[in-house]
């Protein structure tokens, strides 16, 4: 129990450190004359082709000499897309939620390219009493926030069961939290049922011994949605193309190598997570969590659409939407 606390705390003071802070100008120093690419992502493994692509100096290569590239993490998609809309980072991995909800409400932003594919777990502790969907009722669940991609996900997945969070006049409630602190808030009782993007679901059943109730394929758009998705700002893709060229390039480098070394890739991302949070994954853990996902720098937009349909049906959107802009395949093609 000490371990999983002295865990989160250390998690939230790491996260979200980088090399230097700021976006696309001239660094200082010795390379004054570079220009400054700073590349986001979250430590989890939905976001392992940025870590591979950090690591094997994908995005140096493609950028030329000229170009100084930093990184930074983020615990949560709304932190992310804060980052992008400042302009403190020029592109990344983040979940579609938080993509298609800040473009909704009038951001910059386009996705350029996929990432990953499934990831998403539903578990329920031992001690609160659920055994199955049809437990639901009542109960507490955690998802990282409010219409992010897992909470429209395991939403839906709910309200096709004829279940429904308080927020829209069911039964659940609905808290939100860091995936860190999952395993510890399950062990409490704080919470019955926590929506897991991996590698935190391997993490929860080794620690807690929690029960898968809702698997990544079995989770609504658990096959199809983009987990993570690789953004950059309309600006940026219309000023800049050559460099959000680069920029798709390096991803799908690292795409490719995780297709082709799968064990390395799984190296470097216990390294990264170790780095930012400080905490080492268990080898077990990340071929459990390896399993639920799958990578690919293709878009699926009609399942995008779906998607955005459903938050719009659960009212996390306001509006109908309509991705005609949001979606730029062009570097990909």
């Amino acid at each position: 129990m000490k371990r999983i606390f002295l865990f989160t705390a250390i998690f939230f003071l790491f996260t979200g450190v980088l090399a230097g802070c700021g976006t696309s100008g001239k660094t200082s120093g010795s390379s004054s004359d570079k220009e400054k690419i700073v590349i986001g992502y979250f430590p989890n493994i939905n976001h392992v082709p940025a870590m591979v692509a950090k690591d094997n100096g994908y995005f140096e290569e493609q950028l030329g000499d000229g170009t100084k590239v930093e990184y930074k993490t983020f615990p949560d998609g709304s932190s992310f897309m804060t980052a992008l809309k400042t302009g403190d980072i020029d592109a990344g991995l983040v979940g579609p939620g938080p993509a298609m909800n800040n473009y909704m409400t009038g951001a910059d932003v386009k996705i350029i390219a996929g990432a990953s594919t499934g990831g998403t777990v539903v578990l329920a502790s031992e001690q609160s009493g659920v055994k199955s969907v049809n437990d639901f009722t009542g109960k507490s669940f955690i998802t990282p926030a409010v219409g992010c991609t897992h909470d429209v996900q395991v939403e839906t997945f709910l309200k096709e069961h004829g279940i429904e969070s308080q927020r829209i006049g069911g039964t659940m409630k609905h808290v939100t939290g860091n995936p860190a602190q999952y395993a510890a808030m399950l062990k409490s009782g704080k919470v019955d049922i926590a929506v897991a993007p991996e590698p935190w679901a391997a993490v929860i059943q080794q620690e807690t011994g929690a029960k898968v109730l809702i698997d990544h394929d079995e989770v609504s758009f658990g096959k199809t949605l983009p987990a993570s998705v690789l953004v950059a700002s309309g600006k940026s893709v219309k000023e800049n193309p050559d460099r959000i060229q680069s920029i798709v390039d390096a991803h799908k480098q690292a795409t490719e190598f995780i297709a082709e070394n799968p064990e390395e890739a799984k190296e470097i991302t216990i390294k990264d997570i170790k780095e930012t949070t400080k905490q080492e994954l268990s080898k077990e853990v990340v071929d459990q969590a390896w399993e639920r996902i799958g990578f690919t720098y293709k878009v699926d937009s009609d399942a995008v659409q779906a998607f955005a349909d459903s938050s719009y049906e659960l009212k996390f959107l306001k509006e109908k939407p309509k991705f005609t802009d949001l979606i730029d395949t062009q570097f990909i093609d």
